[in-house]
């Protein structure tokens, strides 16, 4: 098998635009050589730990509300053609993600990380949930099979703070800039949301220098 380390943030439309269209690559060679692992990487690391507004946070990161439109424009049509419903009027808060990312990082260490990643996705992107709150944190760690009462305990502490924090520092001196990012075999980087195409082309070069050795 070969590692597929994905950098992302559960706010990033383009993230799950780019798992979707990963996972269509994947479905349809379902012999792939990838084991996949998820990494933290916050989109906004200075956001207040209880998140803000979300017209006030695209406003100011888009330079005012025709601009914010006119980017999210762009996403929704990307998304609706390759048949991904998202529903931005339902999100009302951009949250903090560092428990976001601790629930991930916990998740890989019971095996249930793509799913707590996929739920992630979707109680954000299709539900319009705060997912920096702890409650729904919770609740999303308990769909995914995990214990929800020992998922609280770790939220309200500061288990593995300094751990998100340090990877995703360390991705960004590795000269990471944006997400989603994927790293092939601990070499080779691919940004951005890849079409499908291209994963299957990855998937076939790595056959071939299989083959070849």
């Amino acid at each position: 098998m070969i590692k597929l380390d994905i950098l992302s943030d559960p706010i990033c439309p383009w993230c799950l635009i780019g798992k979707t269209q990963l996972e269509t690559a994947l479905a349809a060679e379902p012999d792939h050589p990838f084991t996949v692992e998820w990494h933290p990487f916050q989109l906004n690391p200075d956001m207040p730990k209880d998140g803000m507004d979300r017209r006030l946070y695209l406003e100011t990161k888009f330079g005012g509300k025709d601009q914010a439109i006119k980017v999210y424009a762009q996403i929704a049509q990307h998304a609706e053609k390759i048949g991904l419903e998202i529903d931005f009027g339902a999100i009302k808060r951009t949250p903090n993600t560092v428990d976001a990312h601790r629930l991930i990082h916990w998740a890989g260490i019971e095996g249930k990380q793509n799913d707590v990643v996929d739920a992630l996705f979707a109680a954000y992107f299709k539900e319009g949930r705060d997912i920096g709150n702890i409650e729904v944190l919770a609740d999303i760690a308990d769909s995914a099979g995990l214990d929800a009462a020992v998922v609280i305990k770790l939220l309200q502490s500061d288990a593995d703070i300094d751990n998100i924090q340090k990877r995703d520092t360390h991705s960004r001196e590795m000269g990471v800039t944006s997400v989603p990012t994927f790293i092939v075999d601990g070499k080779h980087a691919v940004p951005g949301a890849q079409a499908p195409e291209l994963w299957q082309k990855v998937i076939a070069e790595l056959r071939e220098r299989e083959n070849a050795t």
